[in-house]
């Protein structure tokens, strides 16, 4: 008897233990299983919008972002807004400009200038009949995003929150269940938004996607592929300025052993020819950090010396000045005739600084492994376009082998105190100025942002020029070193962009948006990649969202009659 009570004693507690284990299980699976109407993949300015979109749609989102800032690169640096004719802004992406120009009229925000002492180069207009600023600090693009963002009670922001690539994407049907991320931590949805610059959840999802330059030949284009042709200056106003702009000064020697082949090329130079005109490759436009430099000596931190500094990195531009004719001054190529920055000006004594002449801050040919490289393996290319600007800065500000002149200028600047999370200045976020970029039933070319053809399914619209940085560095005929990609083509006038261009084939995924990364070649996303574009097709993409879920559409079925009437109601510019 006494054995028996002790086995039904063990077999009840045994019981017991494997329901609390059970239940246990269950509710840490639930907490790591998270349930919304509408998955947003990167806090981008894209991603921004999206959420507030689908809020405001009465949708339940969440916004995650994969580091620990949100806003992309409008916070990232990049306050000196590109993006042509601004008439063509619409929606929210012109409600922040507009949420810009009201945090500016507040004289507490002026701290380091007088604001009637601000002036923008031009991107502002003074018309009492403008209504939007487009130049800002990224400290006051991340206060306003955050503050739209608080007034959304259906987004839940979550931070440092990483796709995991490999095997975090579970499809059903051709549609995305859910997305799980490094942590363990699973998302649900019934639309799912990849707002990143680098279209990973597009691409786990398996996505036809492409990276890198088409022929020209593919499209019919005429902008597309390898572009080396270097114009002499006697035919520069009448050929393409494409190659002459951001180049070299002629006659820079590319070999560490001024001519001498065997002694090796100069680092950053890639061996060989450059390959036909007009020929694709897999290569993309660089990459580089948009600097928030200040001369305010009070918010200045100096350009300080990197511990790995290797002088002969910057072997080029220092050639590149010595090879001037006459006074340093003339050196070509628009912009400042000094130094080789566009140095935009920002409120409060800070600027947008970016790329200019043959050797600046594009950091050329560096980048072409990071659309598909891990997480690791980009952070290491990032930090690598971070050394090699803070040893460029250094240079132009106190090596001896650049003019004096230069030194000057340079050396009176810094990054700022008050702008960014690194005790040393510099932002986090990498300009990604092209990754992937999808492959959908309809692709964006030339001849869209041409006008030659017409998406009549509109969701935004395309106004700036059809621009490509460099991608590579070579040795030309004579044996000089030049630089190859640059384009800059002009854009008539505003341009659609097709719905089909921000959704996937139907064969592959029926319920993912890619509105950054949208089906577009390397050309007409050259025009196309402005962050007020992507706000505006971020916004679009949500309408589409929430319509879907709705009406229980695939996006690729939503009538577009019933689209374009919420794109009008909630103010898109559509033609």
């Amino acid at each position: 008897m006494n054995k028996l009570k002790t086995f039904n004693y063990i077999k009840r507690t045994l019981f017991i233990a494997l329901v609390l284990i059970t239940t246990a299980t269950h509710s840490a699976f639930s907490q790591n299983i998270q349930s919304y109407d509408i998955v947003v993949y990167g806090a981008t300015s894209t991603g921004i919008s999206s959420a507030i979109q689908s809020s405001r749609m009465g949708k339940k989102v969440v916004l995650i972002e994969p580091t620990n800032r949100i806003g992309g690169l409008t916070t990232g640096g990049l306050g000196q807004t590109d993006i042509g004719n601004k008439q063509a802004i619409g929606g929210l992406s012109r409600e922040f400009y507009q949420q810009v120009k009201a945090y500016y009229q507040k004289p507490e925000n002026w701290i380091w200038q007088k604001r009637e002492t601000y002036k923008d180069g031009g991107q502002t207009t003074s018309s009492a009949n403008e209504d939007a600023m487009w130049t800002f600090e990224p400290s006051a693009a991340l206060k306003i995003f955050k503050e739209m963002l608080s007034k959304e009670s259906n987004i839940t922001l979550v931070y440092n929150q990483r796709l995991n690539r490999k095997s975090g994407v579970k499809k059903t049907s051709g549609k995305i269940t859910s997305i799980q991320m490094e942590s363990g931590q699973v998302y649900q949805g019934k639309m799912f938004i990849d707002a990143t610059y680098e279209g990973d959840l597009m691409a786990a999802a398996g996505v036809s996607y492409t990276v890198g330059r088409e022929s020209n030949d593919q499209y019919g284009e005429t902008l597309n592929g390898i572009q080396a042709n270097k114009v002499s200056l006697t035919l520069r106003k009448t050929i393409s300025m494409n190659t002459y702009n951001h180049n070299f000064i002629e006659g820079v020697d590319p070999y560490i052993k001024k001519g001498d082949p065997s002694s090796g090329l100069l680092p950053f130079i890639t061996p060989g020819k450059p390959g036909i005109d007009g020929t694709g490759d897999n290569k993309i436009q660089t990459y580089c950090f948009r600097m928030t430099l200040t001369n305010h000596p009070d918010n200045r931190i100096p350009f300080a010396k990197p511990a790995d500094y290797k002088e002969l990195d910057y072997e080029l531009l220092f050639r590149n000045y010595e090879a001037a004719k006459g006074p340093v001054e003339k050196m070509y190529d628009y912009g400042d005739p000094l130094v080789p920055w566009i140095n935009s000006d920002m409120p409060n004594r800070k600027t947008d600084t970016n790329n200019q002449k043959g050797f600046s801050t594009d950091f050329i040919g560096q980048n072409y492994a990071y659309p598909e490289a891990s997480y690791e393996e980009r952070e290491k290319i990032a930090e690598r376009h971070r050394k090699y600007q803070q040893g460029l800065m250094w240079s132009l500000a106190y090596h001896p082998r650049i003019p004096e002149k230069v030194r000057e200028v340079v050396s009176k600047w810094g990054t700022c105190k008050d702008e960014y999370e690194r005790g040393d200045g510099w932002q986090g976020q990498l300009y990604v100025r092209e990754a992937r970029r999808m492959i959908s039933d309809y692709v964006m070319t030339q001849k869209n942002c041409e006008r030659l053809l017409v998406a009549e399914d509109v969701v935004g619209m395309g106004a700036y020029g059809m621009d490509s940085h460099n991608i590579k560095r070579y040795v030309d005929v004579n044996g000089y070193v030049k630089n190859e990609g640059n384009v800059e083509a002009h854009v008539a006038s505003p341009y659609p962009i097709s719905y089909k261009s921000i959704v996937p084939k139907k064969s592959e995924v029926n319920n993912l948006f890619v509105p950054a990364c949208l089906s577009a070649t390397h050309i007409a996303f050259g025009s196309i990649r402005m962050e007020p574009v992507f706000m505006v097709l971020g916004q679009s993409a949500a309408i589409a969202a929430s319509i879907a879920i709705d009406k229980n559409y695939n996006v690729q079925d939503i009538p577009y009659q019933e689209l374009q009437k919420d794109l009008v109601k909630y103010k898109q510019v559509l033609q």
